[in-house]
């Protein structure tokens, strides 16, 4: 089994910075693809990005235009995602996932429990 625990939400202005993390555990971790998702509120989880553990496929949702970046600490099992030029529309729960990886949610096995941002105007 894959354990995954999220952090590093929390409120912040609009124009501002978060980094989030979300700390992977179980076997063969590295055979997985990990991405984010979000859920605003009132609305459905949405893909954010994804990417294979060694770095040679990734992909972004467009409303992303650069903002945000995710990175790995593969001898740690941390997946990272820093978020920049943060929008109140960026307000949501957001998840980490491991899975195979593609831009639809149901594809992922296994998720996190979550970590809120919220972006005030």
């Amino acid at each position: 089994q894959i354990q995954l625990v999220e952090s590093g939400g929390g409120l912040v202005q609009a124009g501002g910075s978060l980094r989030l993390s979300c700390a992977a555990s179980g076997r063969a971790i590295s055979t997985y693809a990990v991405g984010w998702f979000r859920q605003p509120p009132e609305k459905e989880r949405e893909f954010v990005v994804a990417t294979t553990w060694n770095g040679g496929s990734t992909y972004y949702a467009d409303f992303v235009e650069g903002r945000f970046t995710i990175s790995r600490d593969n001898a740690k099992n941390i997946v990272y995602l820093q978020m920049n030029s943060l929008k109140p529309e960026d307000t949501a729960v957001y998840y980490c996932a491991v899975g195979s990886i593609t831009r639809i949610a149901r594809d992922y096995a296994y998720w996190g429990q979550g970590t809120q941002v919220t972006v005030s105007s």
